[in-house]
Parts: structure tokens; C-alpha cells; sequence
């Protein structure tokens, strides 16, 4: 029987509060077994972007990266926030290792072509080419990864990669090994049909409810790319994936208990 892995994604507006920040890793600490975390910070780029004076352009949630942003990127993403994360996670006697995708090779990525729309340095990951075995060995020993929002080329250069894009391709690639459950959390209570009203959430979503859900202008920007790497995780032979806020984890990690939008097959 495989063992269980925990990989989560932890963003949005979690990351940007310290008390919500440490509330969560402080959660996300007492889960019992391997676990992995995957952070963005977007919201942190965008701003210490604007103190330099360099624009910021979203497209459907996804950063538009030229040579200026990238610097900025690795500089929060694979310095700030990602070192910052695994010093809380020391406090709380959680043996957390950081990575990006350029350590050890963790995850290779090509440069996305340009086509109508050019992302500059963004970089969509190959699929197949994480190798499973090399963070099956973090895991064995005891660590717990964590990674920030950045592959690698190959060839030198660091690609801005969207979190949630990478935590559904490290939770697909660990899914030979472990049982592997991905968690998505951020700060509403899950998929909502109403972003105004927390309790207008979905507990239960198909592709198709989804798809309707998209095309009738419910579900919009940066929640797109969230649910489009969910639904590929699932389809692909991950567990189980749940949406959820941040500080449901505990609940339902430690606590067995429900919360959150699952994503159901049809």
C-alpha cells in the first residue's frame, strides 16, 4: 500500500498578512508524514515591482515576464519569500528544505514560445521530465521541500512558473510512489459562485460544471489557471484535489474533517 503525500499549495492573500502566514505554516507543520509545499507570492512581486517602477501585466492570472520582472521574481520568490517560509517552518520544528526548480535539476522547463502573446520568461513544464525519485529521496530522509514559483531552462536561465501549474505537476509526478493529495488554499472557503459571499461555495465540482461555470463568466483570472492544473492533476492520477482556504488545512489534514470545493471525476 503506498504511503500518503500531502503536497500544498499555499498563496493569495495568505502570504502577504504574517498572522494568517503563521497561523497556516504553524498548521502546516503538525500534518503527520511526507508533505510537500509549494508557495507563490505574486501579490508581493507586483508590489515590490511598482517600488522599482516597473509595470505589472496579468493575463488570465498569469505574469507577463521580461528580463526587469525576472530578476524581481527570483529575488522574492526564490530569495524572500521562500526562505522566509522555511525559517517559520524551522521555528515550528518542521525540518523544511527550500527549493527551486533549478536545484538538483527538481524541475526542468522550456521557455513558452511566443505566439499572439509573448509571456517573455515564463516556462511551462515538460511533461514526464520530473523525476520523482530525486524528491522521493528528500522525503525518505526526513525533509520536508518547499518550493518557490521557478524552473529552469537548462541552459542557464531561471523561468517564472505559475505555483499552481508546478504543484500539480510535482503532485502527478510523485503519484507512482505515493498516494499523492493536493491541496490548494488560499483565502476564500473554496470555488465560489459568488466571490462576495463565503458561503455560496461549490463542495462538489465536475469538468463540465466547470466548463459552464467559465463560459458563463463565473469563474474568472487567477482562479483559471488554479482549476485548470487542478482538474489536469486529477485526471492524471492524483488522488485528490481540494480547493479550500488556509486555515482549513488543520482541519482536515489533522482533524479528518471536510472543507473546501473537491474535484470530482464524472
Amino acid at each position: 500500500m503506498k504511503q500518503t503525500l500531502n503536497l500544498i499549495k499555499i498563496g493569495g492573500n495568505i502570504i502577504d498578512d504574517e498572522t494568517k502566514l503563521n497561523r497556516f505554516l504553524k498548521d502546516f507543520a503538525q500534518i503527520p508524514g511526507p508533505k510537500i509545499l509549494i508557495h507563490g507570492g505574486g501579490k508581493t512581486v507586483t508590489q515590490i515591482s511598482g517600488n522599482l517602477g516597473l509595470e505589472t501585466t496579468m493575463v488570465n492570472g498569469l505574469r507577463i515576464t521580461d528580463a526587469e520582472t525576472l530578476r524581481v521574481v527570483t529575488m522574492v520568490y526564490g530569495g524572500l519569500i521562500n526562505k522566509t517560509i522555511v525559517a517559520k517552518l524551522q521555528a515550528e520544528d518542521c525540518n523544511a528544505i527550500g527549493f527551486t526548480g533549478a536545484d538538483a535539476n527538481l524541475i526542468p522547463a522550456a521557455k513558452r514560445a511566443a505566439g499572439k502573446l509573448d509571456f517573455g520568461y515564463a516556462g511551462d513544464i515538460i511533461p514526464g521530465v520530473i523525476r520523482g525519485e530525486k524528491i522521493a529521496f528528500f522525503l525518505d530522509n526526513c525533509f520536508v521541500p518547499v518550493f518557490a514559483p521557478l524552473t529552469h531552462d537548462k541552459a542557464g536561465s531561471l523561468l517564472n512558473t505559475n505555483a499552481d501549474t508546478i504543484a500539480s505537476a510535482l503532485a502527478i509526478a510523485l503519484s507512482g510512489q505515493y498516494e499523492t493529495k493536493l491541496y490548494y488554499c488560499f483565502e476564500k472557503n473554496g470555488v465560489l459562485t459568488d466571490l462576495e459571499n463565503e458561503d455560496s461555495i461549490i463542495e462538489e465540482l465536475t469538468l463540465e460544471k466547470y466548463r459552464s461555470l467559465k463560459h458563463e463568466g463565473l469563474i474568472a483570472k487567477g482562479m483559471l489557471p488554479k482549476l485548470d492544473n487542478a482538474f489536469k492533476a486529477l485526471v492524471a492520477g492524483v488522488n485528490s484535489v481540494v480547493i479550500c482556504h488556509a486555515d482549513a488545512i488543520g482541519k482536515m489534514l489533522i482533524q479528518d474533517k471536510k472543507a473546501g470545493t473537491e474535484l470530482v471525476k464524472e
